[in-house]
Order: structure tokens, then C-alpha cells, then sequence
């Protein structure tokens, strides 16, 4: 009888520190900044399946959760978390650099323009092996770096510890806002909404201050969507664009 409880224990220990460690991968929480609420996902970029979706495999634009989810389950994979992941025009195309699967749709805009995207400096999010980096644009340019998933977007809400210049503190542009920041090594790729109407300063502050991130990326506002099960969110609405989701193995 003591040799079974023994033995149950350590097998509920070891299975524990198996989902423990498979858990760390994401990690999914709401937290409370400066006033203003957000939920956070925060991703091991250097162990989790990060990618970038935007049509599936006959060609036609995903542009929902469930859809990139039901094309998943070919490869019996599926979404653990995924959010918007930049800006794109009326038919749902890339308005700035896009690459999936070391494919570029789209690519890279270096010059100022209409709208946030063009709000200099914006920047890149970059999917690497091992890694995920957001980059400056022209720094990126510079770097070339070889994305197996990137997404232009703008502008930039924290460039090498610093807020985006144009950013004011007294701002009264305030939407629900969606973007990235990445840790220095790369390893490390946090993704952030706002569960209320934010200024870019206050959302800037959130990965320089609270998230302590060299460098994040603004992907948009008003549309902003997050699926997340373990925060209950399945946000529904207009078809989207480009998408960043974390895939893991289907087990049901």
C-alpha cells in the first residue's frame, strides 16, 4: 500500500511538473497598470509554436479565429491564444512588410504615410526559430534579419527603452489598443490588450514600465481582438488581416 502511494504521488509530481513546464510556454493573465486594465500573454518564443496567419491553404482569407482553428486541426493542432497582429487595408492585405512561412506577401514600407502605420518610426515584428524580435523598421532594414513570420506595423510604442517620440501625456486619443513587446535576448514575447480606452502613452508605458520591454509594437486599435480560453475571451467581430497565434497540439 505504501509502495502504490509512493508510486501515485510521484507520477501526479512528475505529470504536474510536465504540464508546469508545457504551461510556462504561455501564460495568459489580466493585470491592472497605472489605472487601466489590460490582459497580457506572454509567450516563450524560443519553445512555443508562434506564427502569423493570414489566408489559408486555398488561398482565401482566414480573417477569423475559428477558421484558423479549423485549419489547424489538419495537423491536429490548434489555437491557444491569438490576437490581431497589424494593420491591413479594406480587402484585408498587408498594409505593410508580410511574411509567412519565409514567404514575403508584402514588402517592407520604409517611408512615412497616412494614418498610425505611418507615424515614424514604426517597426517590424519578427518570428525567428528560436526567437522573436520587434525591430525598428530602418533597423531592420539595416539587420535583414531571415523572418519565418513578420508583420509590419505602427508606430512603434517603446524604441530601445525610450516612449515614441510623438507621444503626449496629455493626449485625449483614447481607443482599445493591441501590440507586442519582446525581451533583449529574444526570448520573450509579450502580447497586450487593453480592456479600456488607453492613450498610446499610457499603452506605450505599460511595455516600457510595467512589462520593462526594450521594444514594442502598436498592431491597432479600434478592431483590436483577443482569443484567449483561460481569460474566457473569443472576441468576435469584422473578418481581420494578419494574425499572431500560438499553435499547440490538439487533444480532443
Amino acid at each position: 500500500m505504501f509502495q502504490w502511494l509512493v508510486f501515485t504521488f510521484l507520477t501526479i509530481t512528475l505529470t504536474g511538473a510536465a504540464m508546469a513546464k508545457s504551461d510556462q510556454n504561455l501564460v495568459c493573465r489580466d493585470i491592472d497598470h497605472d489605472a487601466n486594465r489590460y490582459s497580457i500573454c506572454t509567450v516563450d518564443a524560443g519553445k512555443a509554436d508562434l506564427r502569423l496567419f493570414l489566408n489559408g491553404d486555398n488561398g482565401r482569407l482566414l480573417g477569423q479565429f475559428r477558421a484558423i482553428d479549423a485549419m489547424l486541426e489538419a495537423e491536429n493542432g490548434k489555437l491557444a491564444f491569438a490576437m490581431n497582429g497589424g494593420m491591413y487595408h479594406s480587402n484585408r492585405a498587408p498594409v505593410g512588410h508580410y511574411v509567412e512561412n519565409s514567404n514575403e506577401v508584402m514588402r517592407v514600407v520604409p517611408n512615412a504615410g497616412p494614418g498610425n502605420f505611418g507615424l515614424l518610426p514604426n517597426g517590424v515584428f519578427c518570428i525567428r526559430e528560436d526567437r522573436a524580435d520587434v525591430f525598428e523598421t530602418l533597423a531592420f532594414i539595416a539587420r535583414a534579419p531571415d523572418c519565418d513570420f513578420a508583420s509590419q506595423s505602427g508606430p512603434m510604442l517603446v524604441i530601445d527603452g525610450a516612449l515614441h517620440p510623438r507621444f503626449l501625456p496629455d493626449s485625449t486619443s483614447r481607443y482599445i489598443r493591441n501590440g507586442v513587446g519582446t525581451s533583449i535576448d529574444g526570448t520573450r514575447a509579450v502580447f497586450a490588450i487593453s480592456r479600456n480606452r488607453v492613450t498610446f502613452h499610457e499603452f506605450g508605458r505599460l511595455f516600457r514600465d510595467e512589462l520593462k520591454l526594450p521594444n514594442a509594437l502598436y498592431f491597432d486599435g479600434n478592431i483590436s481582438r483577443l482569443y484567449a480560453p483561460e481569460l474566457g475571451r473569443h472576441d468576435a467581430g469584422f473578418p481581420m488581416g494578419p494574425v499572431v497565434g500560438v499553435v499547440v497540439e490538439r487533444t480532443n
